[in-house]
């Protein structure tokens, strides 16, 4: 038989927000890690399932919890592009400004990716256009490397 805790992720991948439900009912770890310290959070936002990702966050899971690379839900969906989620993850308090290995934050990876409205969004929600990488870049340089006129003018 297959532990519960290692059904929490496939039905968070799969937007399976009955199974989410019942193995909730049943007590399972819904901060459990994989291999790769992705969440159920974690992989339900990056895979767009809105109704499992509301799900997970009414029931308490850490909205700011990291995988390996220390990236969290909020900076997937500012890669990703789901501004609909990255709305959800704001109101359940998700910290902005977080930085994952290499320094990047959620305004960074709108900005690189051409996630204009998420680059709205988070600025609008109080995230920083101060803070450097590791290399000491900010969010208007690496717009400036990706010739991403429209963050950058959205940024000054």
């Amino acid at each position: 038989m297959i532990p519960i805790n290692d059904l929490v992720i496939p039905a968070a991948r799969k937007g399976e927000v009955p199974v989410l439900q019942e193995l909730i009912k049943q007590g399972a770890d819904l901060n459990t890690k994989d291999e790769k310290g992705f969440t159920p959070l974690i992989i339900a936002c990056y895979n767009h399932q809105y109704e499992a990702a509301k799900l997970l966050l009414e029931a308490g899971v850490d909205v700011d919890a990291t995988d390996l690379g220390g990236n969290t839900a909020l900076m997937g969906v500012a890669f990703k592009g789901y501004k609909d989620i990255a709305e959800l993850l704001i109101s359940h308090s998700a910290n902005l400004n977080l930085q994952h290995g290499n320094g990047g934050t959620a305004l960074m990876f709108a900005a690189m990716f051409g996630r204009n409205d998420l680059v709205k969004l988070l600025l609008a929600s109080g995230a920083d256009k101060h803070i450097r990488d590791v290399r000491g870049l900010t969010v208007v340089d690496l717009a400036v490397q990706q010739n991403n006129v429209e963050a950058i003018q959205i940024l000054q």
